[in-house]
């Protein structure tokens, strides 16, 4: 008669190592994804903490800009009060002789000159200089003996540059061929 018993050899796993390993393997799997899913909810806080930021960040720098614009020619105009008020204080003044208005007008301008210098603004004023395309406008030719063709001989309307950037060019008359 034959045995049905079978018998495990010494050194084969046992049937419930088998059962051991994967529960422990899948315990660790467990594990590794709830980290995963911790890290990926931080990164997402995270994320959302940034753009929040960067949000706030844009609605400031909008708020700053806009500012800016509607500010930005203070420094200006607070410069121009003391020319208002000098062209205010010149018209009042009842009677005087034409001497001392020219001289009120000639100090005004050269205060308004220099206010423009100080904000970047430069006269273009050519004469005598040879005709510039980039800067002046020649409006006519005219006969001027002793002058090199397109010499300008006169300027009819001073030019304007601010920060090396042609505003207005100047309207010359220029010395003919």
């Amino acid at each position: 008669m034959q045995n049905n018993d079978q018998q495990v050899p010494s050194g084969a796993p046992d049937a419930a190592a088998p059962d051991a390993q994967a529960h422990a393997e899948l315990e660790a799997l467990k594990a590794r994804v709830a980290e995963l899913e911790a890290v990926n909810t931080e990164l997402r806080d995270t994320v959302l903490r940034e753009k929040a930021e960067i949000e706030n960040q844009r609605r400031r720098l909008h708020r700053d800009v806009e500012q800016a614009r509607r500010f930005a020619n203070e420094k200006l105009l607070n410069e121009l009060l003391p020319v208002y008020d000098g062209l205010e204080m010149g018209l009042s003044v009842e009677g005087g002789d034409v001497a001392s208005v020219r001289e009120g007008i000639a100090l005004t301008l050269k205060s308004l000159l220099k206010i423009a210098e100080n904000n970047g603004l430069v006269q273009v004023d050519p004469l005598g200089q040879p005709l510039d395309p980039e800067r002046h406008h020649a409006v006519s030719m005219v006969e001027a003996p002793g002058k090199a063709p397109n010499t300008v001989v006169s300027v009819l309307q001073k030019g304007y540059v601010l920060n090396d950037r042609l505003l207005r060019p100047a309207l010359v008359a220029v010395a003919k061929d």
